[in-house]
């Protein structure tokens, strides 16, 4: 499963997780590809799909009537790998890219748990993510001022709950200025991570 969360149309991006996909599907996978902007995807927030835990929370999202949402879940449920393209948004993955988390990344589908401060139970069959990121911020500020609060949302906060695959993560920056040879080496370091995380089908 590869999503891409930024709005432009053209935007770096979209060139990375282009040649994400591309790779993949050298690689003999199945790729489900997702724009989450160009399909809309709705990221607010149901009242009854802020449960976490309780008998009757699975059942209750299992009943989705948004086909999206549904179609997203499912993919999920299925999906041994995921990849995901964003830019890093004051130190966070676009509003749309949360809210894809917050909805779809749920009980009953990539996790369960037994009661609210337990450890979740793996659902979903995802055993590497891998993790790509644009910023404008330098290493050094990154590192002094900021301490990449992305490295602990996707490895330290979501990944546990979709069942701890081995999780891969690259930032590229500063990307805005970039010359266009720079972000050509970095399509191809990335095509490279690609293989290195997901490996060819057997």
């Amino acid at each position: 499963m590869l999503l891409l969360a930024h709005p432009r149309v053209g935007s770096y991006c979209h060139a990375l997780a282009e040649r994400i996909g591309e790779r993949l599907l050298d690689l003999g996978h199945e790729v489900r590809s997702h724009d989450l902007y160009a399909e809309r995807f709705d990221p607010i927030l149901t009242a009854y799909e802020s449960h976490t835990s309780g008998e009757d929370v699975e059942s209750v999202l299992a009943r989705e009537e948004d086909p999206l949402i549904a179609l997203h879940r499912e993919e999920l449920r299925q999906a041994e790998g995921l990849a995901i393209v964003h830019p890093n948004w004051w130190g966070m993955p676009p509003a749309i890219l949360t809210g894809w988390v917050n909805r779809i990344v749920v009980p009953g589908v990539a996790y369960r748990l037994e009661d609210a401060t337990g450890y979740p139970e793996p659902l979903a069959p995802i055993q590497r993510l891998l993790v790509v990121n644009t910023s404008d911020t330098t290493d050094e500020r990154e590192e002094t001022l900021y301490g990449d609060p992305l490295a602990s949302i996707w490895g330290r906060c979501v990944a546990p709950y979709l069942g701890a695959p081995r999780v891969t993560r690259r930032v590229l920056r500063p990307v805005t200025d970039s010359s266009p040879e720079q972000r050509t080496t970095w399509l191809d370091e990335v095509g490279s991570l690609a293989s290195e995380a997901f490996g060819r089908t057997p």
